[in-house]
């Protein structure tokens, strides 16, 4: 090779290396797709807060909330891949290709950086509901078809997907009632107007702790910390069922890896810090901290699963 082309090639390479060292030289954002106020939101922001010192720059959250999250993905997709720009999102990342007709980016635009944390749901009914446990659920939904109704906040939330799951798995005759958010769900759910949904624990716990709603049963593999007398989906009616609310993170395809690497081990030092696990287990979450392949195997897992869901059960966005 000409002595020219290699110095030329020795210093491009160094020059890429010393921008990397210096990275980060400037704030960086982390998109939520999704309101201010909600749940992938104030941990974003917890997340933010504990990442800014282990970088030494500001970290800020932005909302770019709309079409299911798709928006806010979306213009991350469109980002440069220089590490400044983060998506931050949660379980409608692996269902929304599978409810709307064509994507507004390419399914290959982002890269897995970490899986953050696990929720699992909760199966809820009022609390003076005569279904006691899962098995009188199943009883009166076999014994009158088309009956029992169930709530979610929406066709394409996990409240819906983890019902309808359940219902296919069971081969149960059952009516899907949906709601604008999951707050109005719980509360007919309260008053009885529903038969049963499935929830997060963060938005039940208090209300199955105050009387108003009974726990039957957790969507997770194993019991909740929050929720310790109320068994498992698995344990009860249906081996290897298993739901959660997962937020994770993500990085517009061709991040190079030193900067990828840099804000990975950022995220997994975060949420090894106590109080970081204390805030998430405040609203019945698991801490994870994966590596991005680790990431990427469980979306291609999730993947399958919503995919499955939604054509077995045509599901339509409302």
């Amino acid at each position: 090779m000409h002595a020219l082309a290699k110095t030329l090639i020795a210093t491009c390479a160094l020059a890429a290396a010393t921008v990397h060292a210096a990275f980060p030289d400037r704030p960086i954002t982390i998109v939520v797709p999704y309101a201010p106020g909600g749940a992938a939101d104030a941990v974003a922001r917890l997340v933010a807060t504990h990442m800014g010192p282990k970088l030494g720059t500001s970290v800020i959250v932005e909302n770019r909330a709309g079409a299911s999250g798709t928006i806010g993905v979306s213009s991350v997709a469109k980002a440069p891949a220089d590490g400044y720009t983060m998506l931050y999102d949660a379980t409608p990342y692996s269902i929304n290709p599978h409810l709307f007709a064509r994507m507004p980016y390419a399914a290959n635009a982002l890269q897995p950086l970490s899986l953050v944390l696990q929720a699992p749901n909760v199966l809820i009914v009022p609390a003076n509901s005569p279904l006691k446990n899962v098995g009188d659920l199943i009883a009166k939904a076999k014994a009158q078809p088309g009956k029992l109704n169930f709530a979610s906040g929406g066709s394409g939330t996990v409240q819906r997907l983890a019902s309808e799951l359940f219902r296919q798995q069971l081969k149960l005759d059952m009516v899907h009632v949906p709601y604008k958010s999951g707050g109005p769900a719980i509360a007919d759910v309260i008053g009885g107007q529903v038969d049963f949904m499935f929830s997060t624990v963060a938005a039940s716990q208090s209300l199955v702790a105050g009387g108003k709603l009974r726990a039957l049963a957790v969507s997770s593999p194993e019991r909740s910390p929050r929720l310790p007398d109320v068994p498992t989906v698995a344990e009860t009616v249906i081996p290897g069922y298993e739901v959660f609310e997962w937020n994770g993170m993500f990085l517009p395809a061709g991040t190079p890896p030193a900067v990828a690497g840099k804000l990975q081990q950022a995220v997994v030092e975060v949420l090894k810090e106590e109080a970081v696990q204390q805030r998430l287990a405040d609203i019945g979450a698991k801490p994870v901290g994966s590596t991005a392949a680790e990431f990427a195997s469980f979306l291609a897992k999730e993947d399958a699963k919503w995919g499955e869901v939604v054509r077995k059960g045509g599901i339509k966005l409302d």
